[in-house]
């Protein structure tokens, strides 16, 4: 049978899907990409944020349309199931059967069941990170470190979702990594709700910093991690970054806030001078380092003066990358019951103020590289065929970051590195010139 499948969130979702993927294909489902011509297709659903929740509905009653096709089951899985499963199985009967986290090794034999197989006998049904099916462009891959968070601030509904942090085996993640390498992926990136933290729960201290520089041993041209939390952000880390020419000087620190109060009510584990403090010890040791942060607007109780602390903040510590995000109020958490909850139109306002401040630094740092050479993976050309799209060690994948076009040239091919020359800054992207 053919299956399809929609992965809907973060990299770390992505990750999940790719097992699924993998399982399926190791049991000799045939994979498709168009819904069109699956008979089974799995969504992995987000549920953070509203957004997302709203995402997933949208796209599981899109794939109940196919139905009509070839579609002989729908399946929805991932964190939006975990936290609404008897809900949604009474609002949307369109879905044959829902699949929450804690049945994944379970999903293979519950399909096999509704399609009139018996899978009682079937070895190996788990899912892998070893049977993963790599659904990127092959040029980079995630590496998910760890589950869940223990983090605990206010606002995030994570913790309730996936649980607890659970750091995976030394030794299994690197026995992983080196399986990835030897396929030629040319970017490994680390992933996991906080990297920070790794090692913490199982050894005692935390290793980030130690499996990177074991990943600067394989074939990779870049190593990037992501998501660094600033209180555990160590020296040795920065270090590491520093001495380690594979590792991407690319910080993805979310904070949230600067405000010391609204920090306390979020439950976070710094102060808004200890990220100061951070930010520049980080850019003191990594000069050509970039910041990208996320930031939340309209906290409840957020007061006209702390948000205009906030924006000088942004202001003075202009950020390479930010992602300003209103308020969302997540079934369950602790933010829910605090005071102070702001109208979503305030809410709405305050994180497009924001956004506009942070455009126009973005587009003032893309100004200063334009004449500057940097080194770009090809990842993809244009449509119209007029430019090949690129990224440097400043952008991560999937347009986050913006990309760097390049003007096109006979010589360049897709999945390799080229030194380039920007001749032009945009808000977001660059426009560059391929080196003789």
């Amino acid at each position: 049978m053919r299956v399809g499948f929609v992965s809907l969130g973060c990299s770390k979702n992505l990750v999940d899907t790719e097992m699924m993927i993998g399982l399926f294909k190791k049991h000799k489902f045939d994979i498709v990409a168009s819904p069109e011509d699956a008979d089974i297709i799995i969504v992995n659903t987000c549920g953070f944020i509203d957004s997302a929740k709203k995402e997933a509905i949208n796209t599981l009653l899109e794939m109940a349309e196919y139905k009509a096709y070839n579609c002989k089951l729908l399946v929805a899985t991932g964190c939006m199931v975990q936290r609404y499963k008897e809900e949604l199985q009474k609002e949307l009967p369109e879905v044959d059967l829902f699949v929450s986290l804690d049945e994944y090794d379970e999903l293979y034999e519950k399909v096999e069941a509704l399609i009139g197989q018996d899978a009682k006998n079937v070895k190996n049904t788990e899912l892998s990170y070893f049977d993963r099916e790599i659904t990127t462009n092959g040029y980079y891959a995630y590496l998910k470190i760890a589950e869940g968070c223990s983090n605990n601030c206010t606002y995030c509904a994570i913790p309730k979702i996936r649980g607890p942090y659970v750091s995976r085996d030394f030794d299994e993640i690197i026995k992983e990594a080196k399986g990835l390498s030897d396929k030629g992926c040319e970017e490994i990136i680390v992933i996991a709700q906080d990297t920070t933290k790794y090692g913490v729960d199982l050894y005692g201290k935390p290793r980030l910093a130690e499996l990177l520089r074991e990943l600067c041993k394989m074939n990779f041209t870049w190593v990037r991690f992501l998501y660094a939390y600033p209180e555990s952000v160590t020296d040795d880390l920065i270090k590491t970054m520093k001495e380690e020419p594979k590792i991407c000087n690319y910080f993805d620190m979310p904070i949230q806030h600067i405000s010391d109060r609204v920090l306390k009510r979020m439950a976070r584990k710094t102060t808004g001078k200890e990220i100061k403090e951070k930010i520049s010890k980080i850019r003191k040791e990594i000069p050509d380092v970039t910041l990208r942060t996320t930031l939340i607007a309209g906290f409840p109780g957020e007061t006209e003066e702390e948000f205009k602390e906030l924006k000088e903040f942004v202001q003075e510590a202009k950020f390479d990358r930010l992602g300003c995000f209103a308020y969302s109020k997540e079934d369950g958490t602790p933010a829910v019951k605090l005071d102070g909850h702001l109208p979503q139109a305030v809410k709405n306002k305050r994180a497009k103020e924001i956004m506009k401040l942070q455009q126009k630094i973005s587009r003032e740092n893309n100004e200063k590289l334009v004449g500057k050479q940097l080194k770009v993976l090809i990842e993809n050309i244009t449509e119209d065929g007029k430019y090949y799209i690129a990224r440097s060690y400043r952008e991560v994948p999937e347009d986050t970051d913006g990309v760097i076009y390049i003007e096109n040239n006979k010589d360049i091919t897709i999945g390799d590195f080229y030194i380039v020359t920007i001749i032009e800054a945009l808000d977001y992207d660059l426009i560059a010139t391929l080196n003789e």
